[in-house]
């Protein structure tokens, strides 16, 4: 078979490739006979102190060059994007599935489903195994990708084959012994369906994940999240807010027992179950260093944390001025912001308001800020109801860009409500921005004249 290798985007100037006479557009095949299929391989190799690189130019000429450096030492090669080459899809036909409830007509990067297990190593991504080959775990083990992020769900083989509507799902546990085996740290999910895998079967999965630590480092558990688009799905309906109550003192109670056996809590539920079922958020030590937190476990504590911290050294009135001020979020976001504006509002010159936008688009259900809409924001506010100053949370909007999950801008959005608004992350760069320092805003766009 042809090696095809990685195409060389960028030589660092001065770097070790830069002196081989490497350029843009050349190929690295292989290094030390093995060949370069991705960025992993490529990091795993270049670490050698004695290496042999099979290029192919840009103009069609083969080079072999032999290199002697430190360990560890990088070659000054960047790959670009497309390192990753073509990323493995899912699969399944998960029951639970969140992007087989959009709507359709958004752009096509959200109806995509990876599960490559590189990801999970490379960038902190949830897979469900089910698509891994043998030498899929050898090289897992070989190359020591680890932590891993995997989506278990429940570890009832049966279960689990119906749950992700995959035959070899039911394949969970043996390919985590496995992988535990070899020492492999893995973080775990369970998205938690009531009636489903939730009471007896949730506890069966935690006790089959906790016999494997601390290979298995973490479980978290998340509700499912139901959108208004499930016609002809798997029925399934969201928590009520008694069943959220119960979970967390189940979760509570499992904790005390893994904090006494492994010195950590182990288990960890979502903020939803918190705020849904109005029970405190737990303090800081509670979360064991937040290794769920892209899984929306300890985000609230986090903020309310750096909210106390602000909230101390809060003047007695503004420096800048009066400021009339609205801040946006959706209904969970509105039971931790709530207290927030009331202390902001005791700052003389400052008047801010809170307004919880409901989430029309994917329907009620749905109350997290992370899935409110600009469409949704533009029909539930009006032309000068945000005063000086529209507040938004940064969740609202695509990592790294100034676009809503619906395809609108922020931009837009502004021009529609001829306003001035600011995109904060947090409580610090909340009370700077409402204090008058708006260059600490994440994004400003004014559109008021």
């Amino acid at each position: 078979m042809k090696r095809k290798g990685l195409a060389v985007v960028r030589v660092e100037p001065g770097s070790i490739a830069g002196e081989l006479g490497l350029e843009p557009g050349d190929r690295v095949i292989a290094i030390n006979g093995e060949p370069v299929r991705d960025l992993i391989d490529y990091r795993f190799f270049e670490t050698e102190e004695s290496l042999y690189i099979e290029v192919k130019k840009a103009g069609g000429e083969d080079w072999d060059l032999d290199v002697e450096k430190d360990f560890d030492q990088g070659l000054g090669i960047d790959f670009g994007s497309g390192a990753f080459g073509r990323t493995c899809c899912c699969s399944n036909k998960c029951v639970f599935c969140f992007v087989d409830q959009m709507p359709p007509g958004m752009r096509k990067t959200l109806y995509e489903k990876d599960d490559d297990y590189r990801l999970s190593f490379w960038s902190g991504n949830y897979i469900t195994l089910t698509n891994l080959s043998e030498a899929d775990l050898r090289r897992i083990t070989t190359q020591r990708l680890s932590p891993l992020y995997v989506s278990v769900h429940t570890t009832n083989p049966v279960l689990r084959e119906r749950m992700l509507g995959n035959i070899r799902a039911g394949l969970i546990l043996e390919q985590l012994r496995f992988l535990a085996a070899a020492r492999i740290e893995m973080h775990t999910q369970v998205v938690l369906c009531p009636g489903l895998n939730d009471g007896r079967e949730l506890e069966k999965t935690l006790d089959d994940l906790s016999s494997l630590w601390p290979s298995v480092r973490s479980l978290a558990v998340v509700p499912v999240g139901l959108t208004r688009y499930r016609q002809a799905l798997h029925p399934l309906r969201t928590f009520k807010a008694e069943e959220a109550g119960k979970l967390l003192y189940w979760v509570n109670s499992r904790q005390d027992e893994f904090i006494s056996k492994f010195g950590d809590p182990f288990i960890f539920a979502s903020d939803e179950f918190y705020l849904l079922s109005g029970e405190p958020i737990p303090p800081d030590d509670n979360y064991a260093g937040y290794p769920q937190l892209e899984n929306g476990v300890g985000v609230t504590r986090l903020f309310l944390d750096q909210w106390e911290e602000v909230r101390s050294k809060l003047p007695r009135a503004s420096r800048r001025g009066s400021l009339k001020a609205k801040i946006v979020t959706a209904a969970l976001g509105a039971k931790i912001l709530g207290p927030v504006v009331s202390r902001l509002n005791e700052v003389k010159g400052l008047e801010v308001s809170l307004k919880t936008i409901q989430n029309h688009f994917f329907g009620n259900q749905v109350t997290v800020a992370g899935l409110v809409t600009g469409g949704d924001l533009a029909s539930q506010l009006t032309t000068g109801e945000t005063g000086d100053l529209l507040v938004i949370p940064s969740v609202m909007l695509k990592k790294d860009s100034a676009v809503f999950l619906d395809g609108l801008t922020l931009e837009e959005l502004a021009g529609r409500l001829k306003a001035r608004v600011a995109v904060v992350n947090g409580p610090r760069r909340l009370v700077e921005v409402l204090l008058g320092n708006l260059k600490n805003a994440d994004i400003l766009i004014d559109s008021r004249s």
